[in-house]
């Protein structure tokens, strides 16, 4: 009996495999005057390390360190649908580092995750020229990151995001809202547009709608409304922190203002805002009206112009919204602590 010869296997490698390590080399190669434009004197060493390093010795006398980690969500369809993936990356740093900033926290580093199905040299540039672009405005070092190509994770064109950072506060200063009182001042600072929530129910309005993205809404087209990256609000912030005492803060992002802003606050009080003290901006009047969205659900759902709130005592919120207008934050004066409900009632009150 003749034995049969061993079929000879064709050669397979992990380019056949669908990952391009070239790519991401390449990649690599691109990103790195992006990275170095947010370096800080922290900072050691260079992109393309095991591990990103910062020294913060010398800097506090008693830190405590805040970090935070989140991603765009369905805003990335979008980005892909317009593909517009420049600034998409400007909205994952926003949704990081305004989450610490709330405990006063300066960010000092940022590491984001890029994950995809096939490694497009073009957009995953323009998405960490973005990331980049965010960690300049922050100023936080881009000290890493991870690029991954998994072909049968995602299907092609597709990618994810998510992105981590790490920020530091005196222990004496940090913000953890016991500073909180009955009467202290709301102060609400506008947001740029829809930041980085609500986007699965904005896909399905403008869906229903025919996607009207060429449509004048407010003078801008609806697609650069909806696409206006999340507004950072790091640097003019921790101005504030070094000159007024600022009782609390909340970054109003999912949940919105139904449920953001009452967490900063003691069980024993609780908020009233007034939603007539600013004007509901036109994307988010678009967005209402096309989806006949309910008052509450808008409330819970989208920022509706302010994404950034402090606390602040009555007898400093004049002071407080003067440095605001120097620092060119549009503001308005939305609300107030009030006791608290004797019994386990509603602690938030939307008029």
């Amino acid at each position: 009996m003749t034995t049969p010869k061993p079929t000879a296997l064709t050669p397979m490698t992990y380019r056949d495999a669908g990952v391009d390590i070239d790519a991401g080399n390449e990649v690599v190669e691109r990103i790195k005057p992006l990275v170095q434009r947010t370096l800080r004197p922290e900072a050691i060493g260079g992109i393309g390390g095991f591990g990103g390093l910062f020294n913060i010795s010398g800097k506090y006398r008693e830190p405590v360190l805040v970090s935070g980690t989140d991603g765009v969500g369905t805003k990335l369809i979008l980005a892909k649908q317009l593909n517009r993936h420049d600034t998409i990356g400007i909205d994952l740093v926003a949704m990081c580092v305004n989450d610490v900033l709330v405990q006063g926290a300066e960010p000092l580093f940022f590491l984001d995750y890029f994950a995809t199905g096939k490694l497009d040299v073009d957009t995953t540039v323009d998405v960490v020229s973005g990331i980049a672009k965010g960690c300049e405005i922050a100023g936080c070092a881009l000290i890493g990151g991870e690029t991954a190509e998994m072909p049968d994770m995602y299907p092609p064109g597709e990618y994810d995001l998510a992105g981590f950072t790490v920020g530091a506060v005196e222990k004496s200063a940090l913000i953890d809202g016991s500073k909180v009182r009955d009467g202290d001042v709301l102060i609400g600072i506008a947001s740029s547009g829809p930041h980085s929530n609500g986007y699965s129910l904005v896909r399905k309005i403008l869906a229903r709608a025919g996607n009207p993205l060429d449509l004048d809404v407010g003078g801008v087209k609806l697609a650069d409304a909806l696409m206006e990256p999340t507004r950072i609000y790091v640097k003019p912030v921790l101005e504030l922190l070094g000159k007024h005492d600022i009782h609390a803060m909340a970054h109003v992002t999912g949940g919105a203002l139904v449920e953001k802003i009452i967490r900063v606050v003691p069980k024993h009080l609780g908020l009233e805002i007034e939603t007539s003290s600013w004007p509901l901006p036109p994307v988010f009047d678009w967005l209402q009206r096309e989806g006949a969205v309910p008052r509450e659900d808008m409330w819970r759902t989208f920022n509706c112009g302010i994404g950034f709130v402090l606390m602040v005592a009555p007898n400093d919120a004049v002071a407080v919204a003067a440095d605001l207008d120097r620092l060119g934050l549009v503001h308005w004066q939305i609300g107030r602590v009030v006791p608290g409900p004797a019994s386990g009632g509603e602690r938030l009150r939307i008029g």
